[in-house]
Parts: C-alpha cells; structure tokens; sequence
C-alpha cells in the first residue's frame, strides 16, 4: 500500500494512477511527495492550509507556467508543469535529477537566472496561452521606513550619516520602487537548495514567492550573500566576475537588450543592506526592527549570524557604490560604518565560501 496521495479524480485521469508514492522532507508550509504517475517520475507539490496559502499557490502556479510559456528564449529553467488542483493547491511537476554542483556552479546559475529573468515578456500584455502570468504581483522594493531604521544604527554605533547620503538612499529607495523598463521574472528566494543542477542544466524550483520585477535585484544575491536565504556566502571574485558576465551575456541573448549595469547592481546591493527583515527567516520579517536589534545583541540564522550578514552587505556597497554609480557620498558612508561595525562587533568574522 502506498502513502496517500492527495491526487483528485481528474488529474488520475489526465496523469495516471501513482505508484512509488514516497513522501519528501519539505518546509512546515507544503507537503511533498515523489512518484510515478504512467510510469513518468513526479514530483507532487500541495500548499497547506496556512495565512497566504492561497496567494502562495497562484504565485507558483502563475510563475511556473510563465517560465514555460511558448515561445519563450532558451533553455528551460524550470521543471514541467504536468497538472494543477487549485481546489487543494496541488502541483504536478516532472522530476529531475539533481547533481552535486560543482567547481563554477555560480556560472551555471546565473546563466539560468537570466534566462528564468528573461522568461517575462517585454510587453506584459503579450501573456497568449499563459493567462496565470497576470496574477503575479509586482516586487516590493525598501521603504523609508527601512532606510530610517538603517540610519538609527549607524547613529547607535556612533557614524551620523555625512551631508548627501540620506538623499543618495533616498532616491535609491525610490529608484528600486519605480517600473523597471523591462520586467524580469522574479524567483523571489532564488537561494542554493532551490536551483536544481541537473545534467541539461539549472532548474529552478519553489515560486512560492515570485514576481514582476528589476532582475538586478535577484543578480545582487551572489554578491550580497544570498539575503532571503538561511545559507549566507560570498564567493570567490574570480567566480563573480564570470558569474555575471554569464547573465549579461545570456540576458542580452534572449532579450536582444542590455543587462544590468554597475550602477543597477549598487542599487540593489544597497537596497538589501538596508531591510532589516532580511537578517531573519520570512516567518519573523514585519515582526520588529531587526537594525536595532543588532546594537542589543546577535542571533544566528541559518550558517550565520546577522551581524555577520550585516557587515558583508556593508563591505559589498562601499565597494560597488563609487563615483560612477547613483551612490558614491552612501558608498563611502558604508565604508566607514563597517569599520566601525567591525571594532564593535569583534567576533563578526567573514561568511564562509562553501555552498552549503
């Protein structure tokens, strides 16, 4: 007898009757099986019952069929969507086989970065075969109140902010909230464990947090240290540099238009830097300020701590925010508060190189 599979009537029909049911470890929000449905190896994905389940399912429903979409450039960078219930927000998804990544890997996701990126077409209206890619909401940037909760730290560790910085990140801040000229398809948490390196490629999974937005700010992660993942890291320069030229070059191949530049990468480095909520998992964030949590004490997520955390987005902007950026009077200002931040905070040593 096998596990019970929560699979309706119709998708039998459609799909098969599964054998080889075998449940998979999976986060408190979802229940996951692996299976056969006619002999084909499936993963079945249901979202339960919880605050946002709803939302959450339509989000991953609506992003999977749009990185699918006819018509759409490249590769795929997502598995099959063979079937939906939204009556019990099941998914039906092909089963790929996962490699260990190897020496390069940034590489290799970047490249499908851009192209799940790139998955979003120029014009939104032209979603013809996909009408689920109109129910995902556009990404929300930080806010004012993020950028005070930033400044209120650098006045605890006793840096004011110099004459221009506060109005440089403010009109970062509205930058970031502004229409990007060319949507991307946001992953919404595109962190290791949610890119599949399969043997045809990186496959991206888990859409339960997707969206319409700037694709810089998901490019930002290699360099800002993954911000909405539990597995923070910094990578070697020489495979950064690669990593993203990758995306450039795979971005302009499938949309015949230019990459994210410096100035953009800046700007969303500095845009993770100053949202507290991205020191904490998705559970805790809107809860506190977590910035001034910092000054009290430091607090473990994950393979790092948040000071930890805080101190390389630090180091990351005042590195990327010089002269030719939007950012330079900011940059500078990050520069001395993780001088400071480091005295301060002895024990708050480098994040690891090793994908986790």
């Amino acid at each position: 007898m096998w596990p019970s599979l929560p699979l309706g009537e119709k998708l039998r029909t459609v799909l098969g009757q599964p054998r080889k049911v075998r449940r998979l470890v999976s986060s408190p929000r979802s229940r996951v099986w692996r299976a056969e449905l006619s002999g084909r190896p499936v993963v079945v994905k249901q979202l339960v019952d919880s605050p946002g389940a709803d939302e959450r399912f339509a989000r991953e429903a609506a992003a999977l069929a749009l990185a699918a979409r006819p018509g759409r450039p490249g590769p795929p960078v997502v598995p099959a969507l063979l079937g939906t219930d939204p009556a019990r927000r099941l998914l039906v998804l092909e089963r790929l086989e996962d490699r260990t990544p190897g020496p390069g890997w940034q590489r290799d996701y970047a490249t499908a970065l851009a192209g799940l990126h790139a998955s979003a077409p120029a014009d939104l209206d032209d979603l013809a075969g996909t009408p689920p890619g109109t129910d995902l909401p556009a990404w929300t940037g930080p806010t004012e109140r993020d950028l005070g909760c930033f400044i209120a730290l650098a006045r605890i560790l006793d840096v004011p902010a110099p004459p221009g910085a506060r109005a440089e990140a403010e009109a970062l801040v509205d930058r970031l909230s502004a229409t990007p000229v060319r949507h991307a398809l946001l992953h919404g948490d595109p962190c290791p464990g949610n890119d599949l390196h399969t043997a045809d490629g990186v496959r991206f999974v888990d859409f339960e947090q997707s969206a319409l937005g700037p694709g810089a700010v998901e490019l930002a992660y290699l360099r800002v240290g993954f911000p909405t993942c539990w597995c923070a890291t910094t990578q070697p320069a020489a495979d950064l540099a690669e990593a993203e030229a990758a995306y450039r070059t795979a971005w302009r191949a499938a949309t015949g238009t230019a990459a994210p530049g410096a100035a953009e990468l800046a700007d969303a480095c500095a845009g993770w830097l100053i949202r507290g909520d991205a020191l904490v998992p998705k559970a805790e964030r809107g809860t506190a300020d977590h910035l001034a949590r910092l000054h009290h004490g430091d607090w473990t997520w994950g393979n790092a701590t948040a000071r930890r955390r805080i101190l390389h987005r630090l180091r990351v902007v005042a590195e990327l925010a010089d002269a030719d950026t939007a950012l330079p009077v900011f940059g500078r200002f990050c520069g001395t508060l993780a001088a400071r931040a480091r005295t301060t905070w002895p024990t708050a040593g480098p994040l690891g190189t090793e994908r986790t």
